[in-house]
């Protein structure tokens, strides 16, 4: 026995021992990405579709109440929101600098929903517009502006969709893909399985035989 043989079975236990114990933080990330992102999604879509802001417009002596729906204000989170799912489901689906790549997608998404639901928190824009539409003059306004916590729990959910992405990026490449389980026995982990033995008897193996370019007859 050679010297140089001896330390290869001691690292291949070492890198066992090493994925075994990353494996169960890797489920844990998993699961809390998961998790963040879903409901991170879902928050946007939903606190999305709510009353941002009120406020009034003056028209025959009296005043008209407004209102104004998230999408009415901006209906970027709810794009980010979307983006942001899909990337989440495409994360399984890609390896390595894919991975990588998606995993970014969904931390931009996040971030970017967070920030455009901040900054559309204080906006008026959209029920100056709509009080133009109900007086017919355009250099009408809305009064008495009052804004609701709706933008603040749209922010809230793309902050969720952010922290799944950081940790995508983090532990994805732990992560399995979706394709894996079809690759299973042919990595150095497992030893491929060969076909079944063709039976001269039944025609049906004789045809898979030929399909797979071996000859039956030699079987």
């Amino acid at each position: 026995m050679s010297a140089a043989s001896v330390p290869q079975p001691r690292t291949a236990a070492r890198g066992d021992e090493d994925e075994k114990a990353a494996a169960p933080g890797g489920r844990r990330s998993l699961a809390a990405a998961l998790f963040l992102g879903a409901a991170g999604a879902a928050v946007v879509l939903l606190a999305s579709g709510q009353t941002w802001s009120r406020g009034t417009v003056g028209i025959g002596g009296g005043s008209v109440p407004l209102t104004a729906t998230g999408g009415d204000v901006t209906g970027l989170p709810t794009a980010l929101a979307i983006v942001g799912l899909a990337a989440l489901v495409a994360v399984f689906a890609v390896r390595r600098a894919g991975r990588f790549l998606v995993a970014g997608l969904l931390t931009l998404s996040g971030a970017g929903a967070a920030t455009a639901a901040l900054l559309g928190a204080g906006d008026s824009a959209a029920l100056d517009e709509r009080a133009a539409v109900t007086t017919s003059d355009s250099a009408a306004r809305v009064a008495e502006l009052t804004h609701t916590a709706w933008p603040y729990v749209t922010a809230a959910g793309g902050v969720l969709l952010l922290l799944a992405g950081l940790l995508a990026l983090r532990y994805g490449r732990a992560w399995p893909a979706m394709s894996g389980r079809y690759e299973r026995g042919t990595g150095p982990r497992g030893a491929r399985k060969g076909p079944a033995p063709v039976d001269p008897d039944r025609p049906e193996d004789l045809w898979k035989a030929l399909d797979r370019g071996e000859d039956p007859t030699t079987i």
